[in-house]
This record gives structure tokens, C-alpha cells and sequence, in this order.
């Protein structure tokens, strides 16, 4: 006997795709310099906003910049599929994103000097 189903029919569950859909993963490390700059962002400590405490882990606007150009590191290599930055929640008028990743190689090159 089966539970669940009226008539003990089992359930026939499709899965869904993902909203955004699927890409592949960076396996020629095409990116990688990008998000291993967003990750030491996150580690660095920092003021945050809310208590004044200094932290890691906060993602201001600076690590959302480096966020960015990997977004657009993944888009120019095909690594996933093209859109505008203001639908993946990324809009900043303020400052081009080129700008951020000449700043995170550089801050890798001079790490990899020492």
C-alpha cells in the first residue's frame, strides 16, 4: 500500500530549471584572480555601518565592484549568459568597474612580489 497518492499512485515530480538558468563552471580559472579579490574584500575588516565596530565579511560597495567585474569576467568568456548589470542586482554610477580590477591585480602582483 502506498501513502500519498489517492488510488496509491506514486507522485510524478518534474524538476524546474533554475530561474537564471545554468553555466558552466570557470575550469580553465579564467576568473579566478576576480573572485579570489572578492573574497580577501570580504575578509578585510572594516568599519561597518550599522554598529561602527571594525569587521570582516561585510560586503560594501567595494567588494560589490569586484563582484562585478567577475560578473563581467564570466559574460566576456562565455561562462555564462550576457545581461545588464542593473537585472543582477549590480548598478553603480559612481565608478566604471574597470577600475576595481586594475586595483585587485595590482594588489595581487605586489602579493605575489613579497
Amino acid at each position: 500500500m502506498s501513502f500519498g497518492a489517492p488510488g496509491g499512485r506514486a507522485l510524478n515530480i518534474k524538476p524546474t530549471p533554475p530561474e537564471r538558468g545554468s553555466f558552466p563552471l570557470d575550469h580553465d580559472a579564467e576568473c579566478k584572480h576576480l573572485i579570489s579579490s572578492y573574497l580577501r574584500c570580504l575578509k578585510k575588516p572594516r568599519h561597518s555601518s550599522d554598529s561602527g565596530k571594525i569587521q570582516a565579511g561585510i560586503n560594501d560597495e567595494e567588494c560589490r565592484l569586484i563582484a562585478k567585474d567577475y560578473l563581467q569576467c564570466r559574460m566576456d568568456k562565455n561562462l555564462m549568459a550576457k545581461d545588464e548589470m542593473k537585472n543582477l542586482g549590480l548598478e553603480f554610477p559612481s565608478q566604471p568597474s574597470g577600475e576595481v580590477a586594475r586595483k585587485a591585480d595590482s594588489t595581487r602582483i605586489g602579493e605575489a612580489d613579497t
